[in-house]
């Protein structure tokens, strides 16, 4: 369809309507003078399409792809099997379009289903939706959900070991809608079960756990959830996917709802996103699902088919009974994930934890052998862990740089009063090799005397 600008006269007709001379005096009603460009960007000339391709590989070729990650803090460098990209960049399924309508393709539907099953397996949930997000939203939806299910709106209780990111996504969600979000502090790396307990009354929605961590420790989990559910509140988990080969499910220790970060799930880093968010509830609480839901059933010829068993947003629904303001799912990424998890079977997930779980507290032990390098917690981890650096976080972490490692992020980064500030968090996948943490190491020993 053609644009057809505004005339002149148009333009004029509706600043004279709200009362503006010229789209220049909204701009400086609007945005600070400081901060507005005064004349032409500092742009160099347009390239030709050779000039062009040129410049753009040499900028490629600066991305380095010989260091070694050890980041962590909800985003990893887990391997992922080649299947994964061969199946997912296959045509039908990398261009389909995201099931908003019935016509959607069989095949996109029974993928998707597929994706519910699995991860109703793997969290040891009843009902999985078709994905969300990424995994900070994923947790505020959770919460809203709660709020629906136990028609309480006023308080929700969040752990301080949740990842601080997830916890300002949902204290600016609830930021105008009354609802008190209390935080109780990590003392140790976890929280104290008798202060949580302290905290829910029957006005709480829900309390919401990480389960490793944010720091990386386990909490009592089973603890906590039975301490929300003895108020009637709702027990929202936020875990770490590759962890379930190795630690007890959502599903087994009492977790209501249960979310995640899929991006562990056969999705590179890529630069920060788009990522996965996985969300699973107990069938008694489906109806306040937000999201979609694909299920099976039978077409006139009375064969198998797929079709959305539930559409939650205003679009499909009278918009006061809406539950979500979920717009698609993440349709191409959820595939990665039932492809990932469908080659990997219980057993590759198992080995993954462990490899992963084994090379993190080696590379822990091994760390403390550094001078001025300490463990910050003496809890149990699965895959991450804090360290303190008594020489200077920085000189630390330039250090590795240099030996071509990446570690972190750094606590500081979050202004957070419930972490270390002088703590780094470094995490170890199964990618990692002994010779590669012992290169770490040495190097450090050698550099940080």
């Amino acid at each position: 369809m053609s644009y057809i600008l505004n005339t002149p006269d148009q333009q004029a007709e509706m600043l004279a309507a709200i009362g503006v001379s010229s789209i220049d005096e909204i701009i400086q009603r609007q945005i600070p003078q400081d901060v507005l460009v005064e004349g032409l960007l500092d742009l160099p000339p347009a390239l030709g399409e050779m000039e062009l391709e040129t410049h753009i590989k040499q900028l490629a070729a600066l991305n380095r792809s010989d260091r070694v990650c050890l980041m962590g803090g909800g985003a990893y460098d887990h391997f992922i099997p080649a299947v994964v990209d061969e199946i997912t960049s296959r045509g039908e399924f990398y261009t389909a379009y995201t099931p908003y309508q019935p016509e959607a393709s069989q095949g996109s539907l029974q993928a998707f289903f597929e994706f519910q099953s699995l991860i109703c397996r793997l969290t040891g949930m009843d009902v999985s939706n078709a994905s969300l997000y990424e995994g900070g939203t994923a947790v505020s939806e959770a919460v809203f959900m709660a709020m629906r299910c136990t028609n309480r709106h006023k308080r929700v209780v969040i752990l301080g070991s949740v990842n601080p990111e997830y916890r300002q996504v949902l204290q600016t969600y609830t930021k105008t809608l009354g609802t008190e979000v209390v935080v109780i502090p990590a003392k140790n790396g976890v929280v104290d079960p008798a202060e949580v307990t302290t905290a829910l009354n029957d006005q709480t929605a829900c309390l919401v756990i990480q389960q490793p961590n944010f720091l990386g420790c386990i909490e009592q989990a089973e603890e906590l959830c039975t301490a929300a559910r003895a108020v009637g509140a709702l027990a929202v988990v936020s875990f770490d996917p590759i962890s379930l080969g190795i630690l007890t499910r959502p599903g087994d220790y009492g977790a209501d709802i249960a979310v995640a970060e899929g991006q562990s799930l056969g999705t590179p880093l890529q630069y920060g996103g788009p990522y996965l968010g996985l969300l699973a509830c107990r069938n008694e609480f489906v109806r306040k699902m937000p999201g979609r839901l694909i299920v099976q059933g039978k077409d006139r010829d009375d064969k198998l088919c797929y079709m959305l068993g539930l559409q939650t947003r205003e679009q499909h629904i009278r918009r006061d009974k809406a539950t979500s303001n979920i717009c698609t799912n993440q349709g191409l990424l959820a595939l990665r994930a039932t492809v990932y998890l469908s080659s990997l079977g219980p057993q590759g997930l198992k080995e993954a934890a462990e490899l992963s779980c084994r090379m993190a507290h080696y590379l822990a032990d091994q760390l403390q052998t550094v001078p001025r390098v300490t463990l910050a917690f003496d809890k149990p981890f699965f895959k991450e862990f804090v360290i303190r650096c008594n020489q200077g976080v920085d000189k630390f972490l330039a250090t590795a740089r240099d030996l071509g490692f990446n570690i972190g992020p750094e606590l500081s980064r979050f202004h957070d009063s419930e972490l270390l500030q002088d703590g780094v968090l470094v995490a170890v996948t199964e990618k990692r090799t002994k010779a590669e943490l012992d290169a770490l190491v040495s190097g450090l020993k050698a550099k940080l005397k």
